[in-house]
């Protein structure tokens, strides 16, 4: 892992949860800031949290309102849903909403650990040892995931976009197939059309028309240096 620890919000309005959860995620090396309503937690939306750990029943404003909060500001932050309430209506509204992953309770702690610790190497890149990529006139910020040309103008990504294009820097020069970038960008629960694949690259294409970000006909796409 890199020489910086990430730092993660825990939004949990049963205590000895709360308790148990920030120690098992405190023993990562992460830093916890841990609240007990929405109302509490939207005090300190801008604490520099890479994560958003939140419970949908809490008292007061729900984990469905405040995760609306959180993205009007933080759209490319992630955020894991956790809840006692097992019904695929909640877990599509959770995605809908913007989430990355939605966990049942009661649940092993490891789970939830094991969870985060995919879901920040996935949007982060722990395996990358710098922050900062140049490549193609761009530079390419990891940790705030942000990408800027070269006359320092942002080129505003979408989360999938930003993903996509992470994903492929993290397998320069190596193709990967549309079933592999699905695998580990939407998740492997994802049941659509891999053409959503297609439709993100295109985009990430006309938005840096400068990266060299190739088709390989029959075997996925691959960013080349």
């Amino acid at each position: 892992m890199s020489d910086w620890t990430f730092h993660i919000n825990l939004v949990e309005d049963e205590e000895n949860l709360a308790a148990i959860l920030t120690t098992y995620l405190e023993n990562e090396n992460w830093k916890v800031s841990t609240f007990h309503s929405a109302e509490e937690a939207l005090e300190h939306l801008h604490n520099g949290a890479h994560l958003w750990i939140l419970d949908v029943m809490l008292p007061g404003m729900s984990g469905h309102d405040l995760i609306k909060e959180v993205k009007a500001v933080h759209s490319e932050k992630p955020v894991i849903f956790i809840s006692a309430r097992d019904q695929d209506l909640d877990r599509i509204t959770g995605l809908e909403l913007g989430s990355e992953d939605y966990l049942t309770k009661p649940f092993l702690p490891k789970e939830l650990v094991i969870r985060v610790q995919k879901l920040l190497h996935r949007v982060y890149g722990q395996g990358i040892k710098t922050h900062v990529i140049d490549l193609s006139d761009y530079h390419i910020d990891v940790t705030r995931r942000k990408v800027h040309d070269d006359s320092g103008a942002e080129i505003e990504l979408t989360m999938k976009e930003f993903d996509v294009l992470f994903f492929l820097l993290e397998n320069t020069n190596v193709a990967k197939t549309r079933e592999e970038i699905l695998s580990e960008v939407w998740g492997e629960d994802y049941y659509g059309s891999n053409r959503a694949v297609d439709d993100v690259v295109r985009r990430i294409r006309k938005k840096m028309p400068r990266l060299s970000l190739e088709t390989l006909y029959g075997a996925g796409y691959r960013i080349v240096t």
